[in-house]
C-alpha cells in the first residue's frame, strides 16, 4: 500500500509537471472556459429566458459541471501518447505498482479540475455571479464537483486505452461527452426542449449534477439531486475504473 501511494504521486506528479511545458493544454483549463462563459453570457445571454434566475447565475453552475466532465481528456491523451510510445513497457520493467499509472493519472485530474473550477469562479464572480447559500452548502458543491469530475477521468482514461492515437482520444472524447453537457438542463431550462428530448435531458447525468450543483449554491429546489448527483459518480467510478484497469492491463501484457 506504501508503494502503491507512493508511485501514485510520483505519477500524478510527472503528470503536473508537463502542463507548464504543455502551454496548449494549460489553455484548456484557463482560456478556454472563460471565453465559453463571455461568449454564453454575452452572446446568448439575452435570448434564454430562465424565470427566477439572472442568465449568468443558471449558466456558471452547469458550465462548470461541463467543464469539469472534460477535466479528464489530458487523461485519454497522455495514456495514448504513453501506450504509442511504448512508455507503458517501461513503466512494467520498473519497480513500481501497476495501478499507479492510472491512479496517478486521476489523481492529477483533481489538481487540474480544482483549477478550472476556481478560473470559472472568479470569472463568474466578475461578471455577476453570486452565491445564495450557506458555506457549508458552497463547499459541499465544490466537493460534488471534484467527485464527478475524478468519475469522468475514469471514462476518459478507458478511451484512451482503446484508441490508437491521441488525436483518436480527443475526438471520441469530444463525441461521446459534448452532446450528453448540451441535452441536459446546463445551459438551458430542460422544458424547453421538445418532449423526447426533455424526458432524455432529465434523466441524464449532467441534469442531476448541475441541478443539485444549483440547490447547493443558489438555493434551488433540491428534490433527489444532490444525492443522486453522488449515486450517478460513484456509479460512474464503480463501472469505468475496473474496465479502465482491466484494458490497462490487456495493453501492458502486450
Amino acid at each position: 500500500m506504501r508503494r502503491l501511494v507512493t508511485d501514485t504521486l510520483v505519477i500524478a506528479e510527472r503528470n503536473l509537471i508537463r502542463l507548464p511545458r504543455s502551454p496548449d493544454l494549460l489553455l484548456a483549463f484557463t482560456v478556454q472556459p472563460v471565453m465559453f462563459v463571455l461568449l454564453f453570457v454575452y452572446v446568448f445571454g439575452g435570448a434564454i429566458s430562465t424565470p427566477g434566475y439572472d442568465y449568468v447565475d443558471f449558466l456558471i453552475p452547469g458550465i462548470i459541471v461541463q467543464n469539469i466532465a472534460f477535466g479528464g481528456f489530458v487523461t485519454a491523451l497522455g495514456l495514448s501518447e504513453d501506450l504509442s510510445k511504448g512508455l507503458i513497457d517501461r513503466f512494467r520493467s520498473l519497480p513500481m505498482a501497476r495501478p499507479a499509472v492510472l491512479a496517478g493519472r486521476t489523481l492529477a485530474d483533481v489538481v487540474t479540475n480544482t483549477l478550472s473550477v476556481i478560473v470559472l469562479l472568479v470569472t463568474g464572480l466578475i461578471i455577476g455571479f453570486s452565491f445564495h447559500a450557506s458555506v457549508g452548502e458552497v463547499l459541499l458543491g465544490f466537493v460534488l464537483l471534484i467527485v464527478f469530475g475524478y468519475a469522468f477521468s475514469w471514462i476518459f482514461a478507458l478511451l484512451g486505452l482503446m484508441v490508437s492515437s491521441p488525436e483518436a482520444a480527443n475526438s471520441l472524447g469530444f463525441i461521446a461527452v459534448f452532446p450528453l453537457t448540451f441535452i441536459s438542463s446546463a445551459f438551458v431550462p430542460t422544458d424547453s426542449m421538445p418532449s423526447a428530448l426533455q424526458w432524455f435531458a432529465d434523466v441524464n447525468p449532467f441534469t442531476v449534477v448541475v441541478d443539485a450543483m444549483r440547490s447547493l449554491w443558489l438555493g434551488a429546489p433540491a428534490g433527489n439531486s444532490v444525492w443522486g448527483a453522488f449515486v450517478w459518480s460513484a456509479v460512474i467510478i464503480a463501472v469505468f475504473a475496473p474496465l479502465a484497469v482491466s484494458r490497462y492491463r490487456r495493453a501492458a501484457s502486450r
